[in-house]
């Protein structure tokens, strides 16, 4: 895999004031940016499509929803990619580090990275209490159910295309990260995480931005580890 086909899923929307400067710092070493809009009523698309990317539509609201339409696209094709990474169009990730993320892929053969947001490399007030509550939530019980080393479910990570595939994604909404992370571990992939840092996004996060989005995000996440945990 040392000329490994890579593209990158960006979910989107009303992203107009970050989603090109996301596009921007995504290395070279991506041959195509896909960004699916999901709804915006902003310059996201237009925005998107001047930075170089393609854009999709997805108008049924969800980021699980975004991100399956980004995999139906990719399997429209006949030459898949190699690794697919997930990032958010909110500039709270750092594009830049996508180089270390894929280098545990491409060099040591692993099926599944996650960018963790270590605390020693978040920027002050980028994680919101419900977000850092989910997190520990989430990855205790699945240390405790599942004996996994998972310390965040970040949504900047990096998988191979036909480890993707087989996991047969589902969820619509908020539980596409730790669905991807739960299925992984149940399917017996190899994983790593590796330390990435965090700003503050650009705008309002629709998930932990609202009472209603983090309390339905927490329901979610853990319906998923109980689901599996009795499986």
């Amino acid at each position: 895999m040392k000329t490994s086909l890579v593209k990158v899923i960006i979910p989107a929307i009303n992203e107009e004031a970050s989603i090109a400067k996301v596009i921007a710092e995504i290395p070279d070493i991506v041959s195509e940016i896909i960004v699916v809009d999901n709804g915006s009523n902003d310059n996201t698309k237009l925005r998107a499509q001047k930075a170089g990317a393609t854009v999709l539509d997805e108008p049924k609201k969800g980021y699980g929803n975004a991100c399956l339409r980004g995999l139906r696209y990719l399997e429209a094709f006949d030459k898949h990619p190699d690794i697919v990474v997930f990032l958010d169009g909110d500039y709270s990730d750092y594009p830049s580090e996508m180089t270390q993320l894929i280098a545990p892929i491409i060099n040591e053969n692993v099926d599944l990275v996650i960018g963790s947001r270590k605390e020693e490399l978040r920027e002050k007030g980028s994680m919101t209490f419900p977000q850092r509550f989910g997190n520990w939530l989430a990855t205790t019980l699945m240390r405790w159910f599942f004996n996994s080393r998972f310390t965040d479910l970040g949504p900047f990570r990096a998988i191979k295309y036909d480890q993707l595939i087989a996991l047969k994604m589902q969820d619509k909404t908020y539980g596409w990260t730790v669905e991807m992370q739960l299925k992984a571990l149940k399917q017996n992939l190899i994983y790593t995480e590796i330390p990435v840092k965090y700003k503050n996004r650009i705008g309002t996060s629709k998930v932990s931005g609202t009472t209603k989005g983090a309390i339905l995000a927490g329901v979610k996440i853990l319906s998923w580890i109980f689901k599996y945990s009795f499986k």
